[in-house]
C-alpha cells in the first residue's frame, strides 16, 4: 500500500476532490446552482474514488524465472484480482444507485435518503470491525497492539456508525409509514439514555488502556441500541431535523474511520458532511423554534403537550368550495401566493401546479410560492419538487422573507400543507408545534386549502383551526386532480 507521504500526487488530488466537495456544497445552497453544485460533487468523488485505487490497491512483484536471480526481480505492479473484486463491488454498488434513483418516486426520497445514512452508518461499524480484527493491514498496531491515537478513532467511529445505522433504520420505518409518527415515550428515557451514553463515553476510556475484545464489541452493541432509543421519542413533525441531524452523524462517523483508514479524502468529505449537517439541524431547529440540544438528547419532540397531540378533526362549520369557485377567486386576484406540502408530493402535483401559476399569469396576476424549511419530509424537499417542474426560482421564497406579504395577499393557495400554516403554533401553548414559526397564510383575503378530506389531521396530529374560519374554503380532493380541475376552468 502507497501512503501520501510517499506520493504527493495522491495528496494533491484529494486537495482538488475536496475543493470539489467545498463548491458542491456551495452550489446546493441555492436551487439556481445546484446542478452546477452536484456536478462539482460528483467529479470530486470520481477524483477521490480514482486516487484510493490507485494508492491504495496492493502491488505484487512479477515471479520470477526458473534459474534467474530473483533478487529486487521486475517492478511490483497492481494484483489484478484486488482490483478486479474493487471494480466489481463499485459496479454492484453504482447499478443499485442508478435503479433506485431512476426509479424513486419524489414522495419517497426522505426515507430512501434515511436508508443511505443507515448505509453510511453500517459502513463505519464494518470498516472499524475489520480494523480491530485485524490491525496490521491498516498499519494501526504494533507487535498487535493497536496504537492509542488509532483505539480512539476506532471507538468513537464505531460509536457513532452504529448510532447513525439504527436511528436511521427508525427514522426510515417512521417516514415509511411502517411505525406510527407519533412519539413512543419510554419511561425514565432521559435517564436511561444518559446512562447508555455515559456507559459507551466510559467503555471508549477504557478501551484505550485495554483493547479486550469485550469493550469494542459492549461499546458496538450498546451504541446500537442507543440509536434506537434516541430516534423513538422523536414524533414525526420533527422528522425533517432527524433527518438532516442524521446525515451529520454518518459524515462524522465517516471523519472517523477516514483516520483510521489513514484517508485524507474521507476525513474532509466526513468533516465536511458531519459539520454542514450539524448547521443544517441547528437552522431547522431556529425555524421550529426547539432546542439544538434536545435534539441531541434526543428529547426532541417528545414532551409534547396533553391532549393537542392526538386530536381528531374539530367538529365545527367549514365553508366548501369548487374548482370554479376557486378559478374564479384567482383569476380576479392581483396577487396568488402558493404554499405546497407534503401533500402536494404524494399526489405529484408540481407539474400541473406550475400549469396553473402560468395560467394566472396569463391573466395578469402575480404569483409567489412560500416555502417552510421543514415542509415535506426532509430539508429542501418542496423546493426539489418545483424545480423538477421548472418553477422560476425567483417565484420561490422562504418563509422569513414573504411572510410579511401574505396580509397584501388576495388568496393563500394552499395545496397539501397543514402543519406548517397552523396558528395553533402561535396561540396554542398545549399544542406539540406550539412556539414552530408557521406562515401567516391566515392573513390574506381568501385561504383555499385543497386537502383530501376533514377526517385526518397533520402528520403532528394536530387539527387545523384555520380550516373552520370564515375566509377560508376548502377544496376536498386528490391535490393533483383539483389544481387539473381549477386549470380547466382558468381555460
Amino acid at each position: 500500500m502507497e501512503s501520501i507521504a510517499q506520493n504527493p500526487w495522491a495528496a494533491l488530488a484529494y486537495l482538488v476532490a475536496g475543493v470539489c466537495f467545498i463548491l458542491a456544497l456551495r452550489g446546493l445552497s441555492s436551487p439556481a446552482t445546484s446542478q452546477r453544485g452536484n456536478r462539482a460533487g460528483m467529479i470530486g468523488m470520481t477524483i477521490a474514488v480514482v486516487t484510493t485505487l490507485v494508492t491504495h490497491v496492493p502491488r505484487i512483484a512479477p515471479p520470477c524465472p526458473t534459474g534467474a536471480i530473483c533478487e529486487n526481480y521486475g517492478t511490483p505492479v497492481l494484483d489484478t484480482l484486488t482490483l478486479v473484486e474493487l471494480l466489481a463491488a463499485i459496479g454492484i454498488g453504482a447499478a443499485i444507485g442508478i435503479v433506485t434513483a431512476r426509479r424513486i418516486a419524489m414522495t419517497a426520497m426522505p426515507q430512501l435518503v434515511a436508508a443511505f445514512h443507515s448505509l453510511v452508518g453500517l459502513a463505519a461499524v464494518l470498516v472499524a470491525g475489520a480494523a480491530f480484527l485485524n490491525p496490521g493491514a491498516f498499519g494501526i498496531a504494533s507487535d498487535g497492539v493497536i496504537f492509542l491515537q488509532s483505539r480512539i478513532e476506532m471507538g468513537l467511529g464505531v460509536a457513532i456508525g452504529a448510532i447513525t445505522f439504527s436511528g436511521s433504520v427508525i427514522a426510515f420505518l417512521k417516514l415509511n409509514g411502517n411505525m406510527g409518527g407519533k412519539p413512543i415515550l419510554l419511561p425514565g428515557r432521559h435517564a436511561i439514555n444518559l446512562g447508555v451514553l455515559a456507559a459507551i463515553l466510559g467503555l471508549i476510556a477504557y478501551f484505550t488502556q485495554d483493547q479486550s475484545p469485550w469493550i469494542f464489541w459492549t461499546v458496538t452493541a450498546l451504541s446500537f441500541a442507543i440509536g434506537f432509543l434516541l430516534i423513538i421519542p422523536i414524533g414525526g413533525a420533527d422528522m425533517p431535523v432527524v433527518v438532516s441531524m442524521l446525515n451529520s452523524y454518518s459524515g462524522w462517523a465517516a471523519a472517523a474511520m477516514g483516520f483510521t483508514l489513514h484517508n485524507s479524502a474521507m476525513i474532509i468529505t466526513g468533516a465536511l458532511v458531519g459539520s454542514s449537517g450539524a448547521i443544517l439541524s441547528y437552522i431547522m431547529c431556529r425555524a421550529m423554534n426547539r432546542s439544538f440540544l434536545s435534539v441531541i438528547a434526543g428529547g426532541f419532540g417528545g414532551d409534547a403537550g396533553g391532549g393537542a397531540g392526538g386530536a381528531a378533526a374539530i367538529d365545527r362549520p367549514w365553508k366548501r368550495g369548487s374548482a370554479e369557485d376557486a378559478a374564479f377567486l384567482m383569476s380576479q386576484a392581483e396577487q396568488v401566493i402558493i404554499v405546497p406540502g407534503y401533500g402536494m408530493a404524494v399526489a405529484q402535483a408540481q407539474h400541473v401546479l406550475r400549469e396553473m401559476a402560468d395560467k394566472l399569469k396569463a391573466h395578469g396576476v402575480r404569483v409567489k410560492y412560500a416555502i417552510h424549511p421543514v415542509a415535506g419530509r426532509m430539508p429542501g424537499h418542496m423546493n426539489v419538487l418545483l424545480a423538477e417542474a421548472n418553477v422560476p426560482y425567483d417565484e420561490v421564497f422562504e418563509l422569513e422573507d414573504i411572510n410579511s406579504e401574505f396580509a397584501q395577499t388576495d388568496v393563500a393557495f394552499v395545496i397539501g400543507a397543514n402543519d406548517v400554516t397552523n396558528p395553533a403554533a402561535k396561540t396554542d401553548k398545549s399544542s406539540p408545534i406550539y412556539g414552530m414559526p408557521v406562515l401567516d397564510v391566515e392573513k390574506a383575503k381568501t385561504v383555499l386549502f385543497i386537502k383530501r378530506s376533514m377526517g385526518g389531521v397533520g402528520y403532528a396530529g394536530v387539527d387545523n383551526e384555520l380550516f373552520y374560519r370564515d375566509n377560508t374554503m376548502m377544496l376536498l380532493a386528490d391535490a393533483k386532480k383539483m389544481v387539473e380541475e381549477i386549470v380547466k376552468s382558468l381555460d
